[in-house]
């Protein structure tokens, strides 16, 4: 949950979700749907899938019990250098280096690193393992994570109160607020397509289940049309998934990690409920609880306003 995610938003969650599945075989043996739902709202939805199907091999193939080294970890699903670096120094006392966004913010300063992000990632990650100590290495990681998230931040770093000040390279020079340095940002791709709100006569909400790979995999929503970049490209209600009278109710934008997004919303009432596909009508008073990703919920708020 933290890994995209701040500490303030993940909490609540947390705690729900330990209660609801205290334990791996919990987590295992759940309904993916119903984890789904829990996860709604934290967005990055691979990661709930990745930490099912993490929970699911470990039952599987550990016997319920997390392997113990960062290589062992690094084979479950979803989780990468980071990850399973920071499970096996803070649970398991390997001296292994954990570098995240602040400790690379840290190292970056401290030696004056001008190599630009993400190509300096090894580079930090072979300086931290030097110094990683062998007695504590899980209360050296969080004091590193710590110190860039509270003392080195991204602006006005609190250099003074630095236990590394008399050995930064960057405070010396006067630049610490120049690293990491980052390569340019690319302008992120348009792509669009077309949204289908079908309303039966009881006002319930036609969704279908999303493929399990791609991008809001096995997530539930309402129809939609190929996201492209194609320049042209039909958004209008030809590709509708059935016929109804359709009319246009406007168009929702929304931003993912490496694209924006432009959603034409329809909406059309069906006169009687109908099946299409892995699909299923959502009562209004229900499609609150649903584990609708963000996009999806703009799109329905559009059509159906006053719902959220």
């Amino acid at each position: 949950m933290l890994q995209q995610t701040q500490v303030a938003t993940v909490a609540d969650y947390f705690l729900k979700f330990l209660k609801k599945w205290p334990t791996l075989n919990d987590l295992s043996a759940a309904e993916s749907e119903e984890v789904m739902k829990a996860w709604a709202g934290l967005g990055y939805y691979a990661r709930a899938r990745n930490l099912k199907k993490c929970a699911e091999t470990i039952v599987r193939e550990y016997g319920g019990e997390f392997p113990q080294t960062a290589e062992e970890l690094k084979k479950l699903p979803g989780i990468g250098d980071y990850t399973s670096a920071a499970i096996a120094a803070i649970a398991f006392d390997e001296p292994v280096a954990v570098v995240d966004g602040n400790v690379e913010r840290v190292i970056c300063r401290l030696h004056e690193l001008t190599t630009p992000l993400p190509k300096v990632k090894s580079e930090v990650r072979t300086i931290v393992q030097e110094i990683v100590p062998v007695d504590r290495p899980g209360d050296f990681a969080q004091a590193m994570m710590d110190l860039g998230a509270k003392i080195c931040t991204p602006k006005r770093p609190a250099c003074i109160l630095c236990p590394l000040e008399s050995t930064c390279q960057g405070y010396a020079s006067g630049s610490q607020e120049l690293y990491p340095f980052k390569a340019a940002k690319q302008e992120k791709p348009v792509r669009t397509g077309a949204a289908f709100v079908a309303i039966d006569k009881d006002g319930a909400v036609f969704l279908q289940r999303r493929p399990d790979s791609g991008l809001l995999g096995g997530m539930r929503g309402v129809p939609t049309t190929e996201w492209t970049s194609e320049i042209g490209a039909a958004t209008d209600a030809r590709k509708a998934p059935f016929s109804g009278n359709w009319e246009k109710a406007g168009k929702v934008r929304h931003t993912f990690t490496h694209f924006h997004l432009e959603l034409t919303v329809w909406r059309a009432e069906i006169g009687q409920p109908r099946n299409l596909g892995d699909g299923r009508w959502s009562q209004r008073d229900s499609l609150p609880e649903e584990a609708l990703p963000t996009v999806m919920k703009k799109v329905i708020a559009l059509a159906i306003p006053d719902l959220f």
